[in-house]
């Protein structure tokens, strides 16, 4: 078999990851569990089963699989048959050998055997922790909930191992960012903080320029530090230091390797979508870049990506999200390659007082040249974004 080398020349080796990283390798498995919904069964019964599809009629379209192929389009009708035959598929605590009827209430497992994860980082700057409230440094590349793929090697379970003897408890996830986004996330290990900090963040999306939340409080700022492809036309009259307000809906639009995935809108009437809104402070203009300051004021589920891609400049190396705020119909959400970095956060603390962080900068998101004339300026202007997101 050919390695590819010259003759006479050895085969390149695979780079291995750094030190501090996971390396690739299978976890245990996972078993998923489903619970069947009347809605979800009446809806099934509007769509053609997976052998219908194919062409055959079937008798059962409230079937197992039948559900499993329309509701998970992640995989083929082929792939879930192939899972049922290999004794994976459970209902209601009883391992199927063939298909059969569903009803509401049913559960359905999936025990998925092991798989390969990719490397991912394993460690991290912790930059608050208060024996509660946790604030890391998340690093590019490292998930933060298993999905997609990950399972062992995301944040979650990397804190659960490491924290799982500690008398305070574990810190974890109170919001996410992307596998590829870096910067500031805050965990907490009391549930009473994480339903705090979830009801804070949520009142923060509902009162976006009062500055205050529930009893006066002070809402929470979020800053990011982003690159972006060139500003459209329309837009050339931005200077750096000036700002603009996105406020596109996020809505769920057909995917046809997930079913639905979060995108722009389709319009604005859509009684489904979320309101956004964020703001983008241009810092910088490069050859085939612009380097950007965005404050949100709503967490929806990729705002940033959607927000810079609706207003006609994606950010740089985004494989999924288009001009426009689509979505690239064979690419998912997990993809990477772009360059997006919590950077800032004010937020308040329960006992009073406010916590004010900053998250060191990827060399790539710096100012392109150091020290640079307006470089006071603009980060001038980058200050003023961050203080006029209310809070």
């Amino acid at each position: 078999m050919s390695s590819g080398a010259p003759p006479g020349e050895a085969a390149p080796l695979e780079e291995a990851p750094p030190p501090d990283w996971l390396p690739e390798g299978l976890n245990q498995g996972h078993v998923y569990r489903e619970r069947i919904r009347a809605a979800d069964l009446r809806q099934l019964d509007t769509l053609s089963s997976p052998d219908s599809v194919a062409g055959v009629p079937t008798a059962n379209p409230a079937g197992v699989l039948s559900y499993l192929a329309s509701r998970f389009t992640h995989s083929a009708a082929a792939l879930w048959r192939q899972r049922l035959a290999a004794g994976e598929l459970w209902r209601n605590g009883h391992q199927l050998r063939a298909d059969g009827p569903l009803a509401a209430g049913d559960r359905l497992d999936w025990h998925r055997p092991p798989w390969k994860e990719q490397a991912v980082p394993g460690s991290w700057n912790v930059l608050f922790d208060d024996g509660d409230l946790c604030v890391i440094d998340k690093p590019s590349g490292l998930p933060v909930l298993p999905a997609g793929g990950f399972l062992e090697h995301t944040l979650l379970r990397l804190l659960e191992r490491r924290h799982g003897g500690d008398a305070a408890g574990v810190p974890r996830p109170v919001h996410r960012l992307g596998r590829s986004t870096s910067g500031l996330l805050v965990c907490a290990r009391r549930p009473a903080s994480r339903a705090w900090l979830s009801a804070l963040l949520r009142d923060s999306s509902s009162s976006q320029r009062s500055g205050t939340g529930q009893h006066g409080q002070r809402s929470c700022s979020k800053i990011y530090r982003a690159l972006t492809t060139p500003l459209p036309p329309d837009l050339a009259g931005l200077a750096p230091g000036e700002s603009l307000t996105i406020t596109t809906p996020i809505g769920r639009r057909p995917h046809p390797l997930l079913g639905t995935i979060w995108c722009a809108a389709e319009t604005a009437e859509d009684p489904a979508a979320l309101a956004a809104e964020s703001r983008l402070t241009l810092l910088q203009r490069r050859c085939g870049a612009c380097l950007v300051a965005v404050a949100i004021t709503t967490g929806r589920p990729h705002q940033i990506r959607i927000h810079t891609a609706a207003l006609g400049a994606p950010l740089l190396g985004d494989p999924l999200y288009q001009p426009g705020g689509t979505a690239h119909p064979a690419v998912l959400p997990g993809a990477g390659g772009y360059h997006l970095h919590a950077h800032r956060l004010s937020l308040p603390l329960p006992g009073g007082g406010c916590l004010e962080l900053e998250s060191p900068l990827p060399a790539v998101l710096a100012y392109a040249t150091e020290p640079m004339t307006a470089g006071d300026s603009l980060r001038k202007a980058e200050s003023q974004s961050f203080a006029s997101v209310p809070g």
